[in-house]
């Protein structure tokens, strides 16, 4: 019972910093918008200001750690990747050109074929 209370006050925490997080954007856009007459560097610098605060706030949600977590887990993912050697992509990139070339002139012919077929033997329109 403990466990499904704790977790019932960290996800109303979490939604009240997420809450926070969007309202602090919001005020940063706002901030932005309004301050316009005093210059563009206090504008970019509320902005800027205001979704460093934002992240901050995000990021030590639940939400935001579990996005890290899933980030972390990602790279390591991408790390494992075995990639092909230089001799390797430009093999595998000659053989889709290729069959793309066949398939082109496969389909051309086909299309040629049925024309032909349909319109002179069959209709006779170019008799």
């Amino acid at each position: 019972m403990a466990t499904a209370q704790t977790e019932t006050v960290n996800a109303g925490a979490d939604k009240i910093k997420l809450g926070f997080a969007v309202v602090v954007v919001i005020a940063a856009l706002a901030g932005f918008y309004s301050l316009g007459n005093q210059g563009a560097w206090v504008q970019w610098a509320v902005l800027l200001a205001g979704l460093i605060i934002a992240a901050v706030v995000f990021f030590s949600s639940e939400m935001g750690k579990e996005l890290i977590r899933f980030a972390h887990g990602s790279w390591d993912e991408v790390k494992k990747v075995v990639w092909p050697e230089r001799k390797e992509s430009f093999q595998m990139t000659a053989y889709v050109f290729g069959f793309v070339l066949v398939m082109a002139l496969f389909l051309w012919l086909t299309d040629k074929t049925l024309e032909w077929v349909l319109y002179d033997l069959i209709l006779g329109w170019r008799s």
